[in-house]
């Protein structure tokens, strides 16, 4: 991408929040790949995304960041590497509520081990109000653990100011100047 154009992956499983997130913040209507879904995935929501899903969100003076989903089922994990190419950094998002969250973060960070050892990542942690355990601190030391640096923060997907928070600690940690 360009010196004006920036490209943010958001991931992380199924339910996780990423085509929510994607659409507090983009300034266009959100491209999604939505489909029914066919499989367990049904048990959590009616329609999952299948290819990407793409937003866009305006800086002023010609800097646009463009926003991209990936789809949160392995079975789709070949939209992975083709999304991550040009990208600055990555948003993962984990569902607090899932029975293993720890399971889906390492699973995340080792598919994208090779994205996020060249770039940045920070953590947003959903559906922390209804499931307040585990903590922060807690997703902290799990990364800790495995030598992994990256800021964690609890988000609710539905709103804007959680992802624009987000967003500025991912850019702010790739260049300070690009945070502000």
């Amino acid at each position: 991408m360009s010196g004006n154009n920036h490209k943010i992956i958001f991931t992380g499983p199924v339910g996780a929040g990423k085509t929510t997130a994607i659409s507090a913040i983009s300034d266009i209507p959100v491209l999604k790949t939505d489909e029914n879904a066919q499989d367990m995935t049904k048990k959590r929501k009616q329609t999952t995304t299948v290819a990407m899903d793409y937003g866009l969100l305006n800086l002023g003076d010609g800097e646009r960041i463009h926003l991209y989903g990936t789809p949160g089922q392995e079975r789709f994990d070949f939209m992975w590497e083709i999304l991550t190419q040009g990208g600055l950094g990555l948003i993962l998002l984990l569902d607090n509520s899932r029975p293993d969250p720890f399971k889906d973060m390492q699973f995340f960070v080792n598919s994208f081990s090779d994205f996020i050892s060249d770039k940045k990542m920070v953590v947003g942690i959903t559906h922390m109000e209804n499931n307040p355990a585990p903590t922060i601190e807690t997703y902290h030391h799990h990364l800790k653990k495995h030598d992994i640096k990256a800021p964690v923060l609890e988000v609710d997907a539905r709103k804007k100011e959680d992802i624009e928070t987000l967003l500025k600690v991912l850019l702010y940690s790739l260049d300070p100047w690009l945070g502000k």
